[in-house]
């Protein structure tokens, strides 16, 4: 769970700022010394600089399906990590082409020789040894930059100045004409849009007392998200991301949620978890991700193809 002396610079924040200038000072000399490497595809990496929760994955799928309606061929690319099989069977389950590897280069590779002309890069901004053609780079509204330092004293893989090298930003929340500003005094000619999550099965969870768990980035955004829609949470479970449940846990709070006439309401990577449970009163709540001036932001991507 993230510490909550990331939210505001605090006593906490400031006494491990040695080992945050230690991290920094370790980014600047691993974007000197890579080598970065050139492919013959244009390359699309969806990043962020706060850790975890920003909203990479369904962007990630969004664009993967919108650049298929236009006659590309992409592939979307992940590092694998074995911890994170939640989120590669989230999507598998949305989108055809997803290639795996410990090494983001090796599956470049893989889905070059598949013959996909474009390579969307799920997480992959803090990757110094990929020559991108496009970097996406993803907020929350909830979050933002939180205390605005870099791990450990606050929530950053990197500073916000690291935006220079950036060409769209995506805000998933309402317009922050602040943040703008923050933006594009470091970067004027940086494009910015905003996203925002649309339930699509809201109805069957209406009127009913709901238990909302969530194991991802920031539980705090699903909850939020609930309360959005005035939905009747009685009370909500938070688990750090992709946390790995074990079926007598899940049980347990289900058996709870049904002494108080509740259902157990989770996010759809949580749901990936627990699928093969095959549990009673808990169900995922589905969402499709929409852009303000979608047409706009599709036109901007478009644009690594010329």
């Amino acid at each position: 769970m993230k510490p909550k002396f990331w939210e505001n610079i605090s006593f906490f924040s400031i006494i491990l700022l040695p080992i945050t200038f230690i991290v920094e000072i370790g980014i600047i000399i691993r974007k000197k010394l890579v080598k970065k490497r050139k492919f013959d595809l244009p390359i699309i990496c969806i990043g962020n600089i706060y850790i975890g929760g920003t909203g990479k994955t369904p962007l990630a799928v969004f664009l993967g399906n919108e650049l298929s309606k236009y006659g590309r061929n992409p592939a979307i690319i992940r590092k694998f990590y074995k911890s994170h099989l939640d989120e590669h069977k989230l999507i598998k389950d949305k989108f055809k082409y997803l290639y795996l590897n410990k090494y983001r280069q090796k599956a470049i590779i893989e889905a070059q020789k598949n013959n996909h002309d474009s390579i969307i890069l799920d997480d992959g901004f803090q990757d110094y040894s990929i020559q991108k053609d496009l970097n996406i780079i993803c907020f929350n509204q909830n979050q933002l930059i939180g205390n605005g330092l870099v791990f450990p004293s606050g929530p950053l893989r990197e500073r916000l100045m690291s935006l220079r090298n950036s060409d769209i930003v995506i805000i998933n929340g309402k317009k922050d004409e602040s943040f703008e500003k923050k933006i594009i005094y470091i970067n004027k000619n940086i494009k910015i849009f905003y996203s925002r999550y649309k339930p699509v099965n809201i109805e069957s969870f209406k009127n009913k007392k709901l238990t909302a768990l969530a194991g991802i980035g920031s539980p705090n955004n699903f909850f939020s998200l609930l309360s959005e829609y005035n939905l009747n949470v009685i009370e909500k479970l938070s688990f750090p991301d992709h946390y790995q449940f074990k079926k007598i846990e899940i049980e347990k709070i289900v058996k709870k949620a049904e002494n108080n006439n509740s259902k157990v309401i989770i996010t759809e990577k949580d749901y990936f978890k627990i699928k093969d449970f095959h549990l009673n009163n808990i169900e995922c709540l589905k969402v499709d991700l929409a852009i303000d001036n979608q047409d706009m932001f599709i036109k901007q991507v478009l644009k690594v193809y010329d």
